[in-house]
């Protein structure tokens, strides 16, 4: 599995020139509805094992939670599925708030 840090996520999302990765958003919904990154699908970590074939296996994956414990946890679960192109996000949302978008709400 590959890591990624919120500054390097920023740019690579900003980078027109690549087709944007899929933006897996982990955590549950009232923990989405306070904030998240935009354009992230939502599917809580619980949910995951019934709903992978709503995720394309070829697509990067960008795996997504509060500090990005859960979204490891996802990660390693999806790798062992058959993805290979999963990233997760270290830090998680909180570490998007600190080091990319400061106006974003933290918990």
């Amino acid at each position: 599995m590959q890591h990624i840090t919120a500054p390097e996520l920023a740019k690579l999302l900003a980078d027109n020139a690549q087709k944007p990765p899929l933006l897996l958003d982990v955590r549950e919904p009232w923990e989405h509805q306070t904030c998240h990154i935009p354009g992230v699908q939502l599917m809580p970590m619980q949910a995951v094992p019934a709903r992978i074939n709503e995720l394309d296996p070829d697509s990067v994956v960008v795996c997504i939670c509060h500090h990005g414990g859960r979204s490891m946890q996802v990660a390693n679960f999806l790798e062992r599925q058959g993805f290979s192109r999963v990233i997760n996000l270290t830090g998680g949302v909180h570490a998007w708030a600190q080091q990319v978008d400061p106006s974003m709400p933290t918990y």
